[in-house]
């Protein structure tokens, strides 16, 4: 293997959330951001491993070795390299560490090369978080969007709202998924991993406040704006545009169809600003 069978090591207690411990003897191991940075405690970033266990490379593979294995920056000892593990952790206050996911689910959203792993991170920070996941849903042809789904922990109710307004507050706004589902528990498989292929499709309104429907021509015009380009069944007078699944390109078309529908000029800061 990359890194012999062992890296890391620690020793379980009744803790809830266990770690994967700290480096054995010999072996060192970095949390770095996207520019090989060390990270803060607490801070997500890619598992890095060094020191003696670290193997030379892949046989026969001269690429996937230079992009896997990498020059070391933080040891004294030349030609040492470390190895890029593709797992997202975080160290915690008592230096152990936190495994989070994979680094590695790397998808394209609307132009945007995003890392699942990175965004499922980023919720797991959120106090009241106990499990996550992130995926690039297509469940309309050409519509691809980011999905959250997340257990909450005991005694705590997870709104999206909030766990938008967290997310917003750590990474750039394309990675910010536009339906969030709050699950009892987050399904598995035979092999106790998240079975992602049995996680639900988000349901149009299900997943916002009450349905209203609209009560004048005017609103029934617009409601049927909405659910043409959001390709939804039905869109209530209180539904976020965006909590629904827009986007900037999908209210680049909004804008253009409210122009031609309704002979009016519509900035489109003003659906940012009034979504609804």
């Amino acid at each position: 293997t990359e890194c012999t069978v062992d890296a890391t090591a620690c020793a379980f207690d009744a803790s809830p959330t266990p770690t994967i411990g700290r480096p054995l003897p010999n072996v060192r191991v970095y949390v770095l951001d996207r520019n090989l940075h060390p990270v803060p405690t607490g801070v997500p970033g890619e598992l890095f491993i060094g020191g003696e266990g670290v193997a030379r490379g892949y046989l026969g593979r001269p690429e996937l070795t230079a992009d896997r294995f990498i020059p070391d920056a933080f040891a004294a000892t030349p030609g040492a390299r470390l190895y890029r593990t593709g797992d997202v952790a975080r160290w915690r206050a008592d230096g152990t560490l936190d495994y989070l996911g994979r680094a590695d689910f790397q998808v394209k959203v609307r132009g945007f090369r995003i890392e699942l792993g990175e965004i499922e991170a980023t919720l797991l920070q959120h106090p009241e978080v106990r499990e996550a996941v992130v995926l690039a849903r297509e469940d309309v042809p050409g519509d691809k969007r980011l999905v959250a789904y997340v257990t909450a922990l005991e005694g705590h109710a997870l709104e999206a709202d909030t766990l938008k307004a967290h997310l917003k507050q750590h990474v750039p706004e394309y990675m910010v998924p536009s339906a969030f589902l709050v699950l009892e528990a987050l399904p598995l498989n035979t092999n106790g991993k998240v079975d992602r292929k049995a996680l639900p499709a988000p349901l149009g309104t299900a997943l916002t406040s009450s349905y209203v429907a609209p009560s004048t021509p005017t609103e029934e015009q617009l409601a049927a704006l909405f659910t043409q380009v959001l390709r939804v069944e039905r869109v209530g007078i209180h539904d976020n545009f965006f909590a629904l699944g827009g986007h900037s390109l999908l209210a680049t078309q909004l804008v253009s169809r409210v122009r031609a529908t309704f002979r009016r000029e519509l900035p489109l800061r003003a659906l940012f600003e009034a979504p609804t």
